[in-house]
């Protein structure tokens, strides 16, 4: 098909005035039709998704993504970050999780200033996918005392059957409720701690690699960062990672503080390690 990238100039720029003033469904269509005129270029498909995203189309906005994606080769920090979203929306953590990091990365590499934009993504997607992995936690502790106390419910009806007369029945029915009712009991006293929500602090989260921190240093505009986080960013771009001010290693100072804090919160709360 013969490109008219005019044309096509045309339609985006009449879908970005849609856009900007809420008519994503006009919009979108106008986005569309600028990629019939000229279906190589890899940003009329971002502005479709993200229309596309704001009507919540998420499966065609992920179409539109990948779609760019392949066009740029999979070096597109829009459509990433787009397509972090949208598949955040539809509960696809771990795949919203990875899309975030490729548009950090991006976003890193080549000094964007979309910067906190996309690190608020990466957080939101690592909660997201942390939530899931608590609810699941708790389903399974549940389902595993449901299914302890069946077997042993099965075992003690064995046993009774097995008595050949009142007295042992009895005896041995007793027993066994006794044994089931300590495992409840047990399981009791474990489920305010075992059910209570595990969360992970803002103030401890690195900026940069999203794990909690272990050695914080502050920059002179009075953000903290791991050291080996912002030493390997420094190591790269000799700038402010949130500012893009000129920073150098010897400007840094060890937030004394904030590493007490993250220690402790730490030593109690040993699952955080895998955040």
């Amino acid at each position: 098909m013969a490109k008219d990238a005019d044309k096509s100039k045309k339609l985006k720029e009449d879908g970005n005035n849609h856009f900007q003033a809420g008519d994503y469904i006009g919009a979108e269509g106008l986005y569309s039709k600028a990629i019939i005129a000229d279906d190589a270029n890899p940003s009329l498909y971002t502005n479709r998704a993200m229309a596309r995203l704001r009507l919540g189309y998420y499966d065609s906005a992920i179409s539109d993504c990948n779609e760019c994606l392949k066009l740029s080769r999979g070096e597109n920090l829009k459509a990433h970050f787009i397509l972090s979203q949208c598949q955040l929306a539809i509960k696809d953590c771990d795949a919203a999780l990875e899309s975030a990091l490729q548009a950090h990365r991006l976003c890193v590499e080549t000094n964007d200033r979309s910067l906190g934009p996309v690190t608020n993504q990466v957080l939101r997607c690592k909660k997201d996918r942390w939530d899931v992995m608590e609810r699941k936690r708790t389903r399974e502790g549940q389902e595993l005392e449901g299914d302890i106390v069946a077997l042993m419910e099965r075992e003690r009806d064995d046993a009774v059957k097995s008595c050949t007369n009142d007295f042992d029945r009895n005896e041995v029915k007793e027993e066994w409720n006794q044994k089931i009712a300590l495992l409840r009991e047990t399981f009791e006293k474990s489920r305010p701690a075992a059910e209570k929500k595990r969360q992970v602090p803002d103030w401890a989260i690195d900026d940069i690699s999203f794990a909690i921190m272990v050695d914080p240093v502050v920059t002179k505009n009075g953000k903290s960062y791991d050291r080996a986080s912002i030493m390997e960013h420094l190591r790269r771009h000799q700038v402010d990672p949130l500012t893009r001010e000129p920073l150098h290693p010897n400007e840094l100072r060890p937030n004394i503080q904030l590493r007490e804090a993250c220690q402790e919160f730490l030593e109690t709360n040993g699952w955080a390690a895998e955040w």
